[in-house]
């Protein structure tokens, strides 16, 4: 059987004006993930509603990402698998619809160059910092056309409390995101 652990998580654009602030466009945003099926195959899937902001952060110059990804969103395989994954042994998704990811704040500057992405993963209730690689972000012209943030970690879902099949299916879970940005002026 399968089971995934989610993910979301979201990142900010480039540096522009300080009243400026960025949507994260959902119909063009998706957070995916594999996890290993009895070391010989994977379990793969994705979230098609990932939102949220990306605003100015604490401290001059800094970024912080606040993200939701609808647990309902899910697509697998098979529509056996999704009500599988849906269930109290894994997402809790009558309980639990919405994983929320929240930042640290991350300074414009480090956009421009491959680097971590670091802050809180809320899911099934429980709260635990992650971290993602973050590829280098070029959003100068983001008032122009779009930019897409590209990022990738790892969580364990036992943290999370998804502790089923565990013979079956690997704690480690991968998740890659794609985040398209549009920028808001306020």
């Amino acid at each position: 059987m399968r089971r995934i652990a989610p993910c979301l998580l979201l990142l900010p654009a480039l540096a522009v004006a300080s009243q400026t602030e960025y949507r994260i466009d959902p119909a063009n945003s998706q957070a995916t993930f594999r996890v290993r099926l009895l070391w010989l195959d994977s379990v793969n899937g994705h979230f098609n509603q990932v939102d949220g902001d990306v605003k100015s952060g604490p401290h001059p110059d800094s970024w912080v990402v606040d993200a939701t990804i609808a647990v309902n969103s899910i697509a697998m395989s098979s529509s056996r698998m999704r009500q599988w994954v849906m269930t109290p042994a894994f997402f809790d998704a009558e309980h639990h619809p919405v994983i929320h990811f929240v930042s640290d704040p991350i300074a414009h500057g480090e956009l421009d160059h491959s680097g971590t992405l670091s802050g809180y993963l809320t899911l099934r209730g429980v709260t635990a910092p992650v971290h993602f690689a973050m590829w280098p972000v070029h959003c100068e012209r983001l008032a122009l056309e779009p930019c897409q943030i590209v990022l990738h970690g790892h969580v364990h879902r036992s943290v999370f409390g998804m502790v089923s099949d565990r013979l079956a299916l690997s704690d480690n879970v991968d998740l890659n995101l794609r985040i398209t940005l549009q920028r808001e002026i306020r």
